[in-house]
């Protein structure tokens, strides 16, 4: 077949393969524009789950009536006109190829209106690469575009979706997602002829606390805390679940960049990164997150259906994310959790309460009794754990090192008394009571009871110590006798001679001994018994996909939880009281304490109003 250039329908049809999965697709792209138009309310209208029509209609500027044939032509855009404008893309559309594509495998009708005319106008198209001239029509200012039978003329693509259920699923998702990147947008959905899904402009912090409920579910507001951080340029802002609000899948993670909900894997990896030392095993964090930086530093042009972006500096953006989230779930100590509507601020801002669950079914491992005011700098100097690690305390064997923390140091009057109003602090986590089969510390508040588990909280203590004593001495190498040759391919040896920097900075000493040979000197002390060379090609391998790698922390810190687990009281173990305090009040100063090294709750809470629900009381 002779080359040939293709008619403008196929060519719409093939773009429309790019753009128009399914429905959702169709009212992401609608949608988007009418954002784009300064849309303050949106009302979408469906039925049969999007496959037989598609109704959006909005207040924006609108389209005049000499562009509205424009408007359905390929690659015509009001939104950029040079290079410099795609560089700094602010718009959530800019290709001009959503409205044609849609047009051609539809029955697509636009009607708009703009201020200053005296009547719309609408213009009708049946799948072709030709419409009707434009006919007046009655409709306020903005745009409504009513998109019917979609894939009616290309049936081999209508085979492909699925049920009417299934379909709707996917198109309420989306108008989810968009709901939730713009709170000064009002959005109402309705599904043959009832509406699903009203969301009215949130302009203070309590509605849009109550728009994300719409979208999240109260439980998630009731388990998060709100991150405001800012650094370099960058902004990240939004709601983050509690490690103990984790989820089977990754289905509530919501991501924005500069109001562009995206998927990226630089920002999937940094977030996983960040909750990995207080997660379950398997499960994954819920958030609603919006970074902001200068469009200049983004590219929004990597997908057709800009899902994904790319970052210019994707290491500066992975470690700001990190370390913002990090250093935010790090402050979530007992009676230091901020509730909803407060953000969790790196300079340690006073909190504010967590709503308190209705049922105590639903109580939240580790939601707060009381509400004092976060003190990162403070240490326990003495008590459960045997006082702060002194530098140089970290070395091999472990036994010798790890005797420091299994020793108990009771407090030296042991008839103090256990009634909390004695005391004069008011403790998070209250004051001991008594040890519940050899398990777990009753201990009393001013507000309810709490429960902890002895065991994993004091291994969340020791970890934490264990993992501070570790980094004052920085990772040491251990030569090897014997240099171990690795063999790779030529990339990774080519990965390997341009990050040595990085590797001397992760305890190895790595050199090229030929075009697909590494030769490995020396390796982290505390790892020196492991399978470094794997270690060794999975720190390469993270180098090449974002830059950086925290392979050999990783492997570090599971060494050091495994002995914090092994060094912490077991179950069984008699504990005065005056230990048991001491546990709470290093419970209290420890960062990550709400859980223990494998994910685990370390607590859990019951207010006076949860137990007198339970007896009855006041009925």
């Amino acid at each position: 077949m002779p080359i040939q250039e293709l008619p403008p329908q196929l060519v719409n049809q093939i773009a429309a393969g790019e753009v128009v999965e399914r429905p959702s697709s169709v009212v992401k792209e609608l949608l988007e524009n009418s954002l784009d138009a300064g849309a303050g309310r949106v009302q979408i209208d469906v039925e049969q789950g999007g496959m037989r029509r598609i109704r959006i209609r909005d207040d924006g500027c609108g389209i005049p009536r000499h562009e509205l044939a424009l408007a359905l032509s390929r690659h015509a855009t009001s939104k950029i006109a040079s290079l410099e404008d795609l560089e700094r893309v602010a718009s959530l559309g800019f290709r001009g190829e959503a409205l044609p594509s849609i047009a051609s495998v539809s029955r697509l009708t636009l009607t708009s209106a703009v201020a200053g005319e005296g009547s719309g106008w609408r213009l009708q198209g049946d799948g072709g690469d030709r419409f009707d001239a434009p006919e007046p029509a009655p409709h306020p200012v903005g745009t409504t575009i009513d998109v019917k039978d979609l894939f009616f003329n290309v049936p081999a693509r209508r085979k492909f979706l699925r049920t009417e259920r299934t379909e709707f699923g996917h198109l309420e998702e989306v108008v989810r997602r968009i709901g939730l990147s713009r709170f000064d947008v009002g959005l109402e959905l309705s599904h043959n002829g009832k509406s699903t899904l009203r969301l009215p402009v949130a302009s203070r912090q309590a509605e849009r606390d109550h728009r994300v409920a719409q979208v999240c579910g109260q439980a998630f507001i009731e388990q998060s805390v709100c991150i405001e951080q800012a650094a370099a340029g960058l902004k990240l802002e939004g709601w983050m679940g509690l490690p103990t609000f984790s989820r089977s899948q990754a289905d509530l993670q919501y991501f924005y960049v500069n109001g562009r909900m995206v998927r990226d894997r630089v920002v999937s990896h940094a977030v996983r990164q960040a909750y990995q030392d207080v997660l379950y095993h398997g499960r994954h964090p819920a958030f609603v997150l919006y970074l902001t930086l200068d469009p200049v530093l983004v590219d929004v042009n990597a997908h057709p259906a800009k899902h994904e972006v790319r970052f210019r500096e994707s290491r500066m953006v992975h470690d700001f994310l990190f370390s913002g989230l990090h250093r935010a779930l790090a402050e979530l100590r007992p009676g230091a959790v901020p509730g909803a509507g407060q953000p969790a601020r790196s300079d340690g801002g006073a909190p504010a309460t967590m709503p308190a669950p209705d049922a105590i079914s639903s109580a939240a491992p580790g939601s707060p009794p009381s509400v004092v005011r976060p003190s990162p700098s403070r240490v326990s100097a003495g008590g459960f754990g045997g006082g702060p690690v002194r530098q140089g305390s970290l070395h091999l064997p472990v036994a010798e090192s790890m005797a420091v923390y299994a020793r108990l140091h009771p407090e030296p009057d042991a008839r103090q008394s256990t009634d909390p109003e004695t005391y004069p602090e008011d403790h998070p986590l209250g004051y001991a009571l008594a040890q519940l089969q050899g398990v777990y510390i009753l201990s009393q508040t001013r507000d309810g009871l709490v429960l902890v588990d002895m065991h994993a909280g004091h291994e969340r203590v020791t970890y934490e110590r264990l993992k501070r004593a570790y980094r004052s001495e920085g990772l040491k190498s251990q030569p090897l006798l014997v240099p171990e040759t690795l063999a790779v391919n030529r990339a990774e040896a080519d990965t390997a001679e341009a990050h040595q920097e990085d590797f001397r900075r992760l305890g190895f000493e790595v050199d090229r001994a030929g075009p697909e040979q590494l030769r490995l000197r020396a390796v982290p002390s505390l790892l020196s018994g492991g399978d470094t060379a794997t270690l060794v090609r999975d720190v390469i391998a993270d180098l090449k996909a974002h830059g950086l790698s925290r392979r050999v922390e990783e492997q570090v810190n599971a060494l050091l939880a495994t002995m914090a687990c092994h060094g912490s009281v077991r179950a069984n173990r008699r504990l005065s009281i005056p230990e048991m305090n001491a546990l709470l009040r290093d419970m209290e100063a420890t960062e990550r304490s709400g859980q223990c090294n494998h994910g685990r709750p370390t607590w859990v809470s019951l207010s006076m109003e949860q137990l007198d629900r339970l007896f009855l009381r006041g009925r």
